[in-house]
């Protein structure tokens, strides 16, 4: 679709510096398309006061702002924290499972609004361009999208500033705030100025959800999850939504230095990455969740959901989120899940949730099995058959390698430097 065909945008709006400047380029450079921007509130906070007047002061007609919070938790973090999915060992994904939501809710609202054109803020070297625009083709393949940063000029957040003062857009973006940062009530996370040098320490005025460990109560707090199918339901026995209950972890595991991670990654197009993310709720209730699993799942099960795990990882990490595979793992996953009920106990102390207790209806674990007393349900005798054939392979193997000296292939280890002389 050439640009003086495209008569309607919908785009995805933050009311940050790049997006508030996108609204009045688009109607520069696409035949003064009308721009109707949408808003996903996935847990931003203060980040959503005054948006519908600083889009229509940008130049948008209108704007949608939804109340997201329930079916991301639902419909995406909690399914890849069942999963146990986390990109290379140390980032829980906030923002990579937040993109396909919202582009999800943008084809139907473009489609509603009968759009030509969806439009995203994500610039040309990062991964959520990709996350948007994969989600896009998998859920309404015809729809053009728009990338600015791949097509105008300006090259920085100081063009976009100087740009949006020339149109007198209204943006709370300064010059001093160095940080790129994206929140939602899953986490926090922050790029750009002294990160990009990984030797540099993160400066402690950067962490807005997180207190400083050093700063943190010197008194440990305890507190109990109780899960159903997989899902967290109550806080200290009190059932709750799961917005609630999440946003009250945040604040508890905020409250210690729970959370906090400092990681170079490595981004889908090609280059290392240095990231700070802050995920207070979301670091207890992994660590909470796989402490019940260990209770309630069987051996194979559990070592084979490990072993998927980092798949179901680089899938969502990589923008995959409605690829036929992602939804056959989840399927996988939501099955393993049936009796992932119980209670954990944690105890949160200086940046650690440590695991206090865990109980469950469904707990494979039995006491009489796993003493060493003598008990009828398992009988020591058994164990020397069990092992001779556990150990079969190894014994024929080194059976069939014993050379005409008579010994095997394998060194025997130098005895002589452990004598004493």
């Amino acid at each position: 679709m050439a640009r003086d065909e495209v008569q309607k945008v919908v785009l995805a709006y933050s009311g940050g510096l790049d997006t508030s400047v996108i609204v009045p380029w688009l109607k520069e450079n696409y035949n003064n398309c009308e721009v109707i921007c949408f808003t996903a509130d996935l847990g931003q906070k203060e980040e959503l006061t005054g948006l519908e007047a600083k889009a229509k002061a940008s130049g948008a007609s209108k704007i949608y702002i939804r109340d997201l919070r329930q079916e991301f938790l639902d419909d995406y973090v909690f399914p890849t924290l069942q999963a146990g999915a986390v990109y290379e060992r140390e980032y829980l994904l906030g923002t990579s499972f937040a993109r396909p939501l919202i582009a999800k809710h943008m084809v139907g609202i473009a489609e509603a609004e009968g759009a030509d054109a969806l439009a995203h803020g994500c610039t040309g070297k990062g991964n959520d361009q990709v996350r948007f625009e994969l989600s896009v083709m998998a859920l309404a393949p015809k729809l053009k999208v728009i990338a600015p940063w791949r097509e105008w000029d300006i090259r920085s957040r100081e063009d976009a500033l100087h740009y949006a003062a020339r149109h007198d857009i209204p943006v709370t973006h300064t010059e001093k705030d160095i940080y790129s940062r994206d929140r939602n009530i899953f986490h926090l996370s922050h790029e750009g100025g002294l990160l990009e040098d990984p030797w540099n320490e993160p400066e402690e005025e950067m962490y807005q959800l997180t207190r400083s460990p050093v700063e943190a109560p010197d008194e440990p707090e305890y507190l109990e999850i109780g899960f159903e199918k997989g899902y967290p339901a109550s806080l200290n026995q009190e059932s709750m939504s799961r917005v609630d209950l999440f946003s009250i972890l945040n604040e508890l595991a905020g409250k210690h230095g729970i959370g906090r991670v400092d990681m170079v990654e490595n981004r889908l197009v090609g280059m290392k990455s240095r990231g700070i993310y802050e995920t207070p709720a979301g670091t207890i209730i992994r660590r909470a969740h796989q402490s019940l699993e260990s209770l309630c799942l069987d051996k194979h099960t559990m070592h084979y959901k490990d072993f998927i795990a980092v798949k179901y990882a680089e899938l969502v990490y990589n923008g995959m989120w409605f690829s036929k595979l992602r939804e056959a793992l989840e399927a996988f996953v939501k099955t393993t899940q049936e009796h992932v009920s119980g209670t954990v106990r944690l105890k949160l102390y200086k940046g650690n949730s440590i695991i206090a207790g865990r109980k469950s209806p469904y707990s494979l674990y039995r006491e009489d099995y796993a003493s060493f007393g003598e008990e009828d349900v398992y009988d020591q005798q058994d164990a020397h058959g069990f092992i001779k054939l556990f150990g079969l392979p190894l014994k024929v193997d080194s059976l069939l390698s014993i050379d005409g000296s008579g010994t095997t292939r394998y060194q025997k280890p130098d005895y002589s430097k452990f004598k004493r002389d």
